[in-house]
Parts: C-alpha cells; structure tokens; sequence
C-alpha cells in the first residue's frame, strides 16, 4: 500500500509502516499544498491512503469523493512519542481501508 504522510505529522512514521511504501509531504515536496489540492495531488500519485493529525480535515474535506482513505491519529499530540505508538493499530488496519473512508486511531 502506498501512504502519503501529512507534513503536520513526523516523516519517521513512515519507518514503522513496515510492508509498506510511505513517504512525507515534504519529501514529495509538497509542502504548504492545502489539504483539498493535496489530497487530489496524492491521488494523482496513486497514494492508497492519506496519514494525517488534522482533525479538521473531515469537517473541510468532502472525503467521500476521493479514491484515497484517510486515517486520521487522534493521539494526545502530533510529536512523534504521541504518533508513533499508534502506527500498531494503523499497521493492523490498512488493508481494510476502503476509498474515501475516514478512519480515526486513537491511543
């Protein structure tokens, strides 16, 4: 599967997404690209689904439209000592992400 990390959120995630391609917003160089037009650029790109802190981006983001599902961690705060234990449960489900489902981890 292939998962674009959000830039709000530490690019080493991606190491503990074992089995899996992923990569930063800001290796990809795109950075300061709005959620709407990233999450289309992540389509283009052929991204499975879009790793994000931001909350919000259900209440501004028609997700429904988009072929990529978009896993958002709820965790106390978007450092990595507060993401990075959650990447077990994302690991667990990645493969029964559907497009344009939104998924919350929480800790």
């Amino acid at each position: 599967m292939r998962i674009l990390i959000d830039e709000c959120l530490n690019w080493r995630l991606g190491r503990a997404l074992t089995g899996h391609y992923a990569v930063s917003v800001q290796r990809m160089g795109s950075s300061g690209v709005k959620n709407g037009e990233l999450l289309e650029l992540a389509e283009k790109n052929r991204f499975d689904a879009f790793l994000t802190g931001d909350r919000n981006l259900v209440f501004q983001q028609e997700t429904t439209q988009w072929r990529i599902s978009v896993v958002v961690l709820e965790a106390p705060g978007i450092q990595l000592h507060h993401t990075l234990p959650l990447m077990t449960k994302v690991l667990a489900l990645l493969t029964s992400l559907r497009p344009g489902q939104v998924v919350r981890v929480r800790p």
